[in-house]
């Protein structure tokens, strides 16, 4: 979820409440000194909260059911797949892997068999990407349209039996002999008796036969809460086969009850499909939703449904909605989604889980996930969320029998809530036996140490903590705990260097705020002033501690205690900060000039959305780029940042026109780099090489600071090493060096090693690393210039900077396997694989697997490879032939 459970509503005992002015009084030097804080003071400063129990779906072998998950893709009829993609989207979702989740509701929506999944399914695509409708009106600028954005026609979705249309040979003129009149009031209609009996079984039996009405010329339905007007209609419809289009909402109403209650299908479609039309707005589908369930018609309540749908998430604010959603009985579910109720629950839960995950309403729509739930697994998602739900309202009994449920179904994540609820109840010595039950029944994993260690006292919570990490280094808990544990002991050197262990590879907001704290009990107000705006950078709405105090109004307090810079003073820090490749002293100092400035701000924030994008932040970097564009100086710098826009969002095409318009208009150093940039992605052509030299020349000779030439410099060199030009390569490279680009070492490390220079690459190389705050990248570059042992030390140097990057792991499994030792290599994979989900991994081991005769293993990674990426060639190539061999 977005905004995942908050902790605090685990812990029971919250021992001090923050107060921000104790440490941060307005005017200076009224603060005092870390040292002369009570220990209780600290203490509330720098607690760090248990970790949530997540309300994810979290199989402990992940690998093996993203395989099954493959295989039922394969293997499943048409209509099934858009479910399987559901649950596809589920594992990747408990795996954090945003761009894998997205592509897999994607695909639901893609191959969605029916007009509920195809509602459902797009608008869980737009919700996904809420902050990304200026990006549809880009694309309908440029001619093109987000399909999921579209408002659907229902009643062609959803076609008519043969048995729902008017045969065409009943249609015609009343005959004068067949004539009955319909008294309703004081107005006689009159209708073809035998085309009213034609409507429906009832009407033919009353009319046809033995009842008195079948010889009467007069027929009284005053009593059938028909109007004339109504009536009329119907008289009509037998005749033509039709409604009129003039008929008011309250007529087709009439007629719809009426149709019901005489049994007339063909005239109840009729008037479904009618009234479906009619809904336009929110208000409608609430006014129509009622009657479509209460009188079994499909079309309307799918026309309401995507009325409600589209206004996601605002609509469950909306009683009226909520009530209709929450209230609806299993004929209701499957009148208002078909056989897609359990995938509608799922998106209005995680809605109402992201804005309020202790209402009634997030409640309510977990209940009837949990009754939607048909198979094993949606049902150990369906009682897992709602177990989560009921913890954090402390509601322990319903939460413990629904845990229970859910590791019935077989989800065995659901212990640690269960450990969580005996703990609550008293029972902590039962939490801890649940979680060493589980260790030592399944293949360990380290949310299973992290989760015992909260029950664990001394050197056991320690070598659990500490064995947790070393399962996944992306848990979050451990690194906060031992570095809050270290403050307390004010051992504050080694705090900073634990807490740095993880913003190093995570740019975490709860680890920021952490180091934020640290910074304040220390009184090192400039370093805490740049965290809170890096903070802030990332989430300008975020609550610290525990949600209590607003970031903004912490920068405010802080900021008082630190000398402030002139505009000079900021460029000349980002120059620095650039230069020394630190991302989050950057952002921090982009953030302080946008503070204080009106001037420029569209340059600022396209500045900032690179740092963001070179920090894996790309939801932050795309909020920056419409600031940009937004507050862009002229029409021609406003095309370049709608160029970026489009160029990240995947429409190379249209991001390189919009670079050509703002070249027309003005020759700038952001247009050219944007099309080169864009023409180099987008052309396979070596050819166009030329190009792009052509371009980024063009920009070079264009105004612009140090920090963006030395950019397209070093792109420069780039294109120039693609082209085997290495001496004007070695020119640019050392062009981007002398303005202080210090990335630039790497391109001329590079230069040295295709010059067959390896000892000045790796020279280069350690350059680089003795400038840069950020290393791990280039340690992972310089261990491709030396030898074996000193490339074994600079990649475990790797892993130990940033555990996320793969390709240390793949090297020393590929040494381990030259070396014959096939259970290692396979070993070494396996670590990286159980926290993250790549494809490169899953392929290496794959391959070993094969190689060494399991042809089972090499199967279920190669289907669980193809559910990260299902084009890969080589992927494909490789589960054709293992497939082959499957006996």
């Amino acid at each position: 979820m977005r905004n995942l459970f908050h902790a605090d509503t685990f812990k029971e005992n919250q021992v001090h409440t923050f107060n921000p002015q104790s440490w941060l009084q307005v005017e200076r030097g009224k603060v005092s000194k870390f040292s002369s804080h009570s220990p209780a003071s600290i203490e509330s400063l720098i607690k760090v909260a248990e970790p949530p129990v997540l309300p994810f779906f979290k199989p402990v072998d992940y690998v093996e059911v993203l395989a099954q998950i493959h295989e039922e893709l394969e293997s499943c009829l048409p209509h099934e797949k858009a479910e399987v993609y559901l649950l596809q989207f589920q594992v990747f979702r408990g795996l954090g892997e945003v761009k894998l989740l997205q592509r897999s509701l994607r695909s639901a929506w893609e191959t969605a068999s029916t007009v509920y999944e195809k509602l459902i399914f797009g608008a869980w695509l737009k919700y996904e990407k809420k902050g990304e409708e200026p990006i549809s009106d880009l694309l309908a600028s440029c001619g093109k349209c987000s399909q999921e954005f579209r408002i659907l026609g229902v009643a062609p979705e959803i076609p008519l039996q043969d048995s729902e249309v008017m045969s065409a040979c009943n249609l015609g003129k009343i005959e004068p002999t067949n004539v009955v009149y319909f008294r309703v009031r004081e107005e006689y209609i009159a209708c073809d008796r035998q085309k009213i009996a034609d409507l429906s079984p009832p009407f033919n039996t009353m009319l046809n036969g033995c009842f008195t009405e079948s010889i009467q010329e007069v027929i009284d339905m005053s009593e059938n809460n028909i109007s004339p007007i109504g009536m009329r209609a119907i008289c009509n419809f037998s005749l033509l086969g039709s409604l009129n289009e003039l008929l008011s909402l309250d007529i087709l109403l009439e007629i719809l009850i009426f149709a019901n209650k005489f049994c007339c299908e063909k005239l109840k479609v009729a008037c479904d499909r009618k009234l479906a039309s009619l809904v336009s707005s929110r208000q409608d589908a609430v006014d129509l939703m009622e009657c479509a369930l209460e009188e079994n018609s499909p079309v309307l309540a799918a026309s309401c449904l995507q009325f409600f749908l589209r206004d996601l998430p605002d609509c469950i604010n909306d009683e009226q909605v909520v009530r209709i959603f929450s209230t609806a009985n299993k004929q209701q579910r499957f009148i208002m989604a078909g056989h897609a109720s359990f995938s509608l629950y799922c998106l209005l839960s995680e809605v109402s889980m992201n804005a309020n995950p202790k209402s009634e309403v997030t409640a309510s729509f977990l209940e009837k996930l949990v009754v939607s739930a048909v198979n094993s697994r949606q049902k150990q998602i369906a009682f897992h969320q709602l177990a989560c739900v009921r913890l954090l309202r402390k509601e322990y009994d319903e939460a413990e029998r629904l845990f229970g449920a859910a590791v019935a179904a077989g989800h065995v994540y659901s212990v640690a809530g269960l450990a969580r609820v005996a703990c609550f109840k008293g029972d902590k010595r039962s939490s801890y036996e649940k979680l060493s039950s589980v260790i030592s029944s399944y293949n360990p994993l380290g949310w299973m140490y992290m989760e015992r260690s909260l029950y664990a006292d001394g050197d056991r919570k320690w070598e659990d903590l500490d064995k947790a990490t070393e399962l996944d280094p992306t848990l979050l808990y451990p690194y906060m705990f031992r570095a809050s544990f270290l403050m307390r002991k004010q051992s504050a050197e080694a705090a900073l260097m634990e807490i740095n262990r993880v913003l190093g590879f995570k740019l975490a907001l709860e680890c920021l705020e952490l180091r934020f704290c640290f910074y304040l009990a220390l009184e090192d107000y400039r370093a805490a002033l740049r965290d809170v705006q890096a903070i802030l950078t990332l989430s300008p709405d975020y609550r610290m501690f525990e949600g209590r105090v607003a970031s903004s109004q912490m920068r405010t307090l802080v900021q008082e205690h630190v000398e402030q810079w002139t505009t000079a003073d900021c460029w000349l820090q980002l120059y620095e900060r650039w230069s020394a490749v630190d991302d989050i002293g950057s952002l921090s100092v982009i953030y302080q000039m946008l503070e204080a400035t009106d001037a420029a701000k569209g340059v600022l924030y396209f500045r900032q959305s690179l740092l963001l994008l070179r920090l894996n932040c790309p939801e932050a970097a795309m909020r920056s780029l419409q600031l940009a564009r937004q507050h862009a100086a002229s029409e021609h710098d406003r095309l370049v940042y709608e160029g970026w826009i489009l160029y990240d969002t995947g429409h190379c095409e249209e991001g390189l026109r919009k670079a050509e318009e703002s070249i027309s208009i003005q020759r700038s150093f952001e247009a050219f780099f944007l099309k080169a940039y864009a023409l180099a992605d987008s052309s396979p052509d070596p050819s166009c090489s030329a190009t792009v030299i052509s371009l980024l020349e063009d920009a070079l000779r264009c105004p612009s600071d140090r920090l963006r030439k030395g950019q397209a410099l070093n792109n420069l060199g780039s294109v120039y090493v693609d082209c085997g030009k290495l001496d004007l390569a070695a020119d640019c490279y050392i062009s981007a060096l002398k303005i202080q680009h210090t990335r630039a070492h790497q391109g001329l490390a590079r230069v040295h090693f295709l010059k067959n220079n390896r000892t000045s690459a790796y020279e280069e190389m350690t350059k680089l690393i003795e400038k840069a705050r950020n290393t791990a990248s280039a340690y992972e570059k310089r261990s491709e210039y030396c030898d074996r042992e000193l490339t074994k030390a600079d990649l475990q140097m790797v892993t130990k900077l940033d555990p996320l990057r793969v390709y240390p792991y793949r090297y020393r499994a590929a040494v381990l396997m030259d070396s014959h030792k096939e259970v290692e290599a396979i070993a070494e994979l396996t670590r990286a694989i159980a926290f993250k989900a790549d494809l490169h991994l899953l392929h290496l081991r794959a391959a070993f697997h094969e190689h060494i005769g399991d042809v089972a293993g090499a199967l279920r990674d190669c289907r669980a490879a193809l559910s990260v990426d299902p084009n890969h060639q080589e992927m494909l190539e490789l589960h054709n032939r293992v497939n082959s061999q499957e006996p």
